[in-house]
């Protein structure tokens, strides 16, 4: 199990407190909660080690195609792709900014 927090620069202010996906799926869930900060705070906790640098390069893609949302993202992984970590990321970011 791994451990990883990152942050960012955010400028999108959402309301909302959301989840997107089941780690019992096999695969991750998302919690999203808003803050008054302008700082996106993500912990990631993983069954995969050495796998900070694939996070950092997701986040990085996110926040060159969307701006990020303040508060605080936790992620339960359980050995998601790359391609279902992002779709899970989108979901709960655009749930929280319909609530």
């Amino acid at each position: 199990m791994e451990r990883i927090e990152l942050s960012y620069p955010a400028v999108e202010r959402v309301v909302g407190q959301r989840l997107a996906g089941v780690v019992g799926s096999g695969d991750m869930e998302a919690l999203f909660e808003p803050a008054e900060d302008d700082v996106l705070r993500v912990v990631i906790k993983t069954s995969v080690n050495g796998s900070q640098q694939r996070w950092r390069h997701l986040f990085e893609r996110l926040a060159a195609l969307r701006s990020l949302p303040a508060g605080q993202l936790e992620i339960n992984d359980f050995g998601a792709t790359p391609g279902v970590a992002r779709l899970r990321i989108e979901q709960v970011f655009e749930e929280a900014g319909h609530a």
